[in-house]
């Protein structure tokens, strides 16, 4: 109970600053309806509560069982054994990861069907496994992260040049919104149970970069579904989204059995695999077994009311405080909110909290949470700035961002401690969570949806993508700077 006290607690300073930003924002210059403004509050009020029962379930149940399955593939000491474990793993968790439904959803909404829900997800989850089962071998063969990542950011940028604007942008949406609230802290887990039976600092070192080795994958697979669409017919709208609704409570009694059923989706495949693993390898005691089954309820029931909350209560109204915003035509308004929700949003990420509690913890407090949430926000708030910029602007097109971004990226990961590379490059995952996928996403398709010349499916999309790649060179920054300091006191840089 004091664990979930202190969570809670956490919680209730994360959600609050977006709350109180929507809320001058009505009073001001974005009014909305009385049911919309209860809808949110009621959204806010689920997020709180599912958020924090979620924390717990990930550090009771979701991280322990992904360290053990790792431990247990490296005990193998079997190539064949890492490969099809990464496999299996990687298309199970991600096939069911929350975020990447609702991303699909909204593709296929926007699309009018041509691109369907279940494509996206099928095509996202294949590539993932791919690069999980690469990563894995990475980890147990000692090949550099740095090299792993200019390989497959080299193959991302090659298949870009033959690929639509429309697919460009759901591509790295869909690469960023699979690091989803599930997948983060198992993920995290289980590259730490992989590297945990190596000795000195390579076991801290490798512990990180898995998840950030899952964009690439899920981008090339997505890019490689660009030549069997019909990307000809593809066009967009939100205008559905923008109408008002009739009650307070039914569109939450509406979502959560729908939610419900994608999170335990979720869960089952893990828990089955993990008690087939526990049968024929680590074999928990019953006690250690029946806390990690209570993390699992902890986390079903924390995360099918968090994003409920979201999506019945954030989603339209940050879609209409965008529109409302945009049609003033106060394009300095528009960037400036922008700004702040970037500030705001990556506090309320759950997997935020996941992985900087990691890093304190491998880091052995050398590397602390406040600094390296402060990190993340500065570049979630330049993301969001540039996003809207590219919607304002005519003609300024994802790739402006993406390409010399990745390149600036990949060259300062030559540069920086091995540490920062792999926290830098988990950080981009981790900050396109399910907040950013959708409160951050509605607001600027409510932003495309108004302004003239945009297009809501080119620009709308893509904000995700450019999230999940400013926390790289923010945080490799921060690596540079640290590596800065060891030099000038004449020590060594942790993970260097």
């Amino acid at each position: 109970m004091n664990i979930l006290a202190e969570k809670f607690r956490d919680v209730i300073m994360a959600v609050f600053p977006i709350t109180v930003i929507v809320l001058i924002l009505h009073f001001t210059v974005s009014p909305l309806t009385s049911l919309e403004v209860g809808r949110f509050l009621l959204g806010a009020a689920l997020i709180i509560v599912g958020f924090g029962i979620f924390l717990v379930g990930a550090d009771v149940g979701i991280s322990p069982m992904g360290a053990q399955m790792g431990q247990a593939i490296a005990k193998s000491n079997k190539i064949w054994i890492v490969i099809v474990s990464g496999l299996v793993l990687g298309f199970m968790i991600s096939f069911a990861e929350p975020v990447l439904h609702i991303l699909g959803g909204q593709v296929e909404a926007v699309t009018g069907g041509v691109l369907p829900r279940m494509g996206i997800v099928l095509a996202v989850s294949v590539g993932v496994a791919l690069v999980v089962a690469l990563g894995l071998l990475r980890i147990v063969t000692n090949v550099p992260l740095r090299w792993v990542l200019t390989g497959a950011f080299g193959l991302v940028f090659l298949f870009s040049l033959f690929s639509t604007s429309e697919f460009l942008a759901i591509a790295f949406d869909g690469a960023a919104s699979v690091t989803g609230a599930i997948i983060v802290p198992f993920m995290l887990a289980l590259a730490l149970g992989v590297s945990s039976l190596k000795a000195g600092k390579a076991a801290g070192e490798d512990s990180f970069g898995l998840v950030g080795l899952i964009a690439p994958g899920a981008i090339l697979s997505v890019l490689v579904m660009n030549f069997f669409a019909r990307a000809g017919e593809l066009s967009g709208s939100v205008e559905s989204v923008l109408t008002e609704t009739t009650s307070v409570l039914q569109p939450f009694l509406k979502e959560l059995p729908v939610v419900a059923v994608e999170v335990l989706l979720t869960l089952v495949p893990l828990l089955v695999l993990f008690c087939i693993f526990n049968h024929t390898t680590f074999k928990l005691s019953r006690r250690k077994f029946n806390r990690i089954l209570i993390g699992l309820l902890f986390t079903f029931v924390g995360l099918s009311l968090f994003l409920t909350g979201v999506n019945a209560g954030f989603m339209a109204v940050a879609t209409k405080v965008g529109y409302n915003l945009a049609v003033l035509n106060g394009s300095g308004l528009v960037i400036f909110i922008g700004f702040i929700l970037g500030l705001a949003v990556i506090l309320a990420e759950p997997a935020v909290y996941v992985l900087t509690e990691q890093i304190e913890t491998v880091t052995s407090g050398y590397l602390k949470r406040p600094v390296i949430v402060t990190t993340l926000a500065i570049g979630v708030a330049a993301a969001v700035v540039l996003s809207m910029i590219r919607i304002l602007v005519p003609h300024i097109q994802l790739w402006y961002y993406l390409l010399p971004g990745y390149i600036i990226s990949i060259t300062m990961a030559y540069y920086v401690p091995n540490l920062f590379v792999g926290i830098a490059f988990d950080s981009g995952g981790v900050a396109s969570g399910p907040m950013t996928a959708t409160f951050v996403l509605a607001f600027a398709q409510g932003v495309a949806q108004a302004i003239e010349g945009a297009n809501v499916l080119i620009d709308g999309f893509g904000v995700i993508a450019t999230v999940a790649m400013t926390p790289l060179i923010a945080v490799q920054a921060l690596g540079l700077i640290f590596k800065l300091k060891a030099a000038k006191g004449g020590g060594e840089t942790s993970g260097e």
